[in-house]
């Protein structure tokens, strides 16, 4: 697993996604070498380097131009870009030209959740799961409305991550944004 501080980072994009966050996310995907992650919504890229290290082939979205750069130089600077895809683009395009996929993780919708998860699950090989990472409630009751209209069972987590910094007279604990890990089983 990558450490945070492992990434180039950029005020304009979000991210990376935490790394408890990611290890989570890494094993409710339970992802294997020889499948295939579609990710949409790829901020620094801090996913699709984890995704890139343990399946056959990623396709990695964002419509941030700085994402998707940022992302390229990431997966450049560990050497895991010979099998991802990087779309500069909005994901509901995107799903239009892409093959079929056993992943669909969710880190970003611009709006489009129902839409995305409606589209990407016609592209959805036979036990294929989806991922929704979330920080807004809108989007946390949203995806699970979409993913069990669809069929789906569907779990959630929710995580608040604190982290320790050490100073003279202890340690400090500081926490992060509770996030939300919805996914299918």
């Amino acid at each position: 697993m990558f450490r945070d501080s492992d990434f180039k980072t950029n005020t304009d994009v979000p991210g990376p996604t935490k790394e408890e966050i990611r290890c989570l996310v890494i094993c409710k995907s339970k992802v294997k070498k020889d499948e295939t992650v579609l990710e949409i919504g790829c901020g620094t890229g801090g996913l699709t380097l984890e995704f890139a290290k343990r399946s056959k082939q990623v396709y990695s979205i964002d419509k941030n131009p700085a994402a998707v750069k940022l992302t390229r130089e990431n997966l450049l600077e560990y050497e895991l870009l010979d099998n991802v895809k990087l779309f500069e683009e909005d994901a509901l395009s995107v799903l239009k030209s892409i093959p079929k996929f056993d992943i669909l993780m969710i880190g970003g919708s611009g709006g489009d959740l129902y839409s995305i998860i409606e589209k990407a699950s016609t592209k959805l090989n036979p036990g294929g799961r989806i991922i929704v990472t979330a920080i807004l409630m809108e989007t946390k009751t949203q995806s699970i409305s979409k993913l069990k209209e669809l069929g789906f069972e569907v779990e959630i987590i929710e995580v608040n991550i604190s982290k320790g910094r050490i100073i003279d007279r202890g340690t400090m604990m500081f926490s992060q944004n509770p996030i939300a890990i919805i996914y299918t089983i």
